[in-house]
């Protein structure tokens, strides 16, 4: 059985071997700009190694159907980072380089969009400035022609405007939902392992500059009646946070989480304590040391429903 599961890597390891000289000679690359699709360099690596869907599904994990929507676009969505580090190995891939793939398939399309707006007209300056002539040359027939505001303007928006009087209007920003907080008693936190500002959901926030935001459904209605269970509220890690300000809290040691208004205080002996502050009456303080809270984050903004 030894000697079996040796002859196995052994072939597994010429295999891959095999694969990676072909792509080097080929040319073969793996992109997470939007020129390859998660799926297209699945279906294309596994038949370069010439193996079959089954062949892979098994050796990943994952039912023969469930790996051919992948491959196929049906399911648009991405699988989990355990299920994609397992195809990487299983097909002789670089750990990493279909994270980036499956990341980049993650991004809201409007970022997306502006991500390859501005990696566009980075490319059209460089090949402007590698005109024939000088680099001054060649940037005052842009400047003339019009062409740099142009490109300027690509890749910052908000340019434009600068300086011209005009009121700058922010878009709003998608921000990811990703997790449900308490608004009761500590429960423990997850963020579903996602990685950043990645996540199932996202809210669109005016106003919002901070690119670490993230919103939470609250769950419970101790912070009745200024927020309802349901409503999402946004926090942002950028905020300083102030005493009676209404945050996101993570406890130690457990990871826990809850949403409640919060009051820097000292206890008798003059140790740090914050209170944790419930807005509805039925429900009473806790006050915790300030060793005990590993991260507070302001609320910003509610997003609430109309209906119900």
């Amino acid at each position: 059985m030894v000697k079996h599961n040796n002859s196995a890597q052994i072939c597994e390891q010429h295999l891959f071997g095999r694969a990676r000289e072909r792509d080097e000679r080929e040319g073969f690359s793996i992109s997470w700009d939007g020129s390859n699709s998660l799926g297209a360099v699945l279906r294309d690596r596994r038949t370069r190694l010439g193996l079959t869907l089954s062949q892979v599904a098994e050796r990943v994990g994952c039912a023969k159907s469930y790996l051919s929507a992948i491959e196929t676009g049906v399911r648009q969505r991405p699988p989990g980072l355990s299920l994609i580090g397992r195809l990487e190995s299983a097909l002789g891939l670089d750990a990493g380089q279909l994270v980036e793939i499956a990341n980049w398939e993650s991004t809201p399309a409007s970022v997306r969009e502006r991500v390859t707006t501005s990696r566009l007209a980075a490319q059209r300056l460089r090949t402007l400035l590698a005109a024939t002539g000088s680099r001054q040359d060649a940037l005052d027939r842009a400047f003339g022609s019009g062409e740099l505001r142009r490109l300027v303007e690509d890749l910052d928006p908000t340019s434009s405007a600068k300086g011209s009087g005009i009121e700058l209007v922010s878009l709003p920003r998608e921000v990811p939902v990703i997790n449900r907080v308490t608004a009761g008693y500590p429960t423990e936190f997850t963020d579903l392992g996602y990685p950043a500002r990645v996540a199932d959901d996202y809210v669109r926030v005016p106003d919002i500059d901070d690119p670490d935001a993230f919103g939470a459904r609250v769950v419970g209605d101790s912070m009745e009646p200024d927020y309802r269970e349901g409503d999402v509220v946004v926090f942002s890690p950028k905020v300083a946070v102030v005493s009676g300000m209404d945050c996101f809290v993570r406890l130690e040691p457990d990871q826990e989480s809850t949403f409640k208004r919060v009051y820097f205080e000292r206890s008798s002996s003059g140790a740090e304590m914050i209170r944790l502050q419930p807005l509805n009456s039925g429900y009473p303080p806790v006050v915790v040391p300030r060793e005990r809270v590993a991260g507070l984050y302001s609320g910003v903004s509610v997003v609430r429903s109309l209906v119900g």
